[in-house]
């Protein structure tokens, strides 16, 4: 069901076209903007051992990170720290982030952006996932090239 004026959205994973192989990880969203009438982008994020992001800052929105399965490390603004099932960390924008499953199997988080607009980098720089049963692709030095040009389309700013 679409969001045209404040109606509720049902999604499911596994939805074909909602979900995208990102950096060791597999992204997928819960919340579109299209859904949320531009108030958030909302993602179950299966991080896989090694996956995350290198560290940047979003200078057009706040995200919220939830991790419910697992062990993610989030360096956020000069601070490390280890993030267990059940705990939450707020990135406020402008702030420079990073995060990194060091643990030997996979983590599951939710992550929250607000307003919403990220969607569009994730569709632009990742591969849609056909088949959610297998590993993520490598990273490689194309897709962080993708992810790089593609930052400065939506105030991404990458600090490597």
């Amino acid at each position: 069901m679409s969001n045209g004026d404040g109606q509720i959205v049902h999604t499911r994973l596994g939805e074909p076209g909602r979900s995208w192989w990102g950096p060791g990880d597999m992204y997928t969203a819960l919340v579109t903007g299209a859904e949320s009438n531009g108030a958030m982008f909302a993602l179950d994020c299966v991080v896989g051992v090694g996956g995350g992001p290198p560290p940047h800052r979003h200078m057009a929105e706040d995200e919220l990170f939830t991790i419910t399965s697992g062990n993610v490390s989030f360096s956020a603004d000069g601070a490390k720290r280890v993030l267990s099932a059940g705990e939450s960390i707020f990135v406020p924008r402008g702030v420079a982030h990073a995060y990194t499953n060091d643990g030997p199997d996979a983590a599951r988080m939710i992550a929250v952006y607000t307003p919403a607009g990220m969607e569009g980098w994730f569709r632009e720089v990742y591969p849609e996932v056909e088949d959610a049963s297998g590993p993520p692709p490598p990273v490689t030095e194309e897709m962080l090239e993708l992810m790089r040009a593609a930052g400065p389309r939506y105030s991404i700013e990458w600090l490597d």
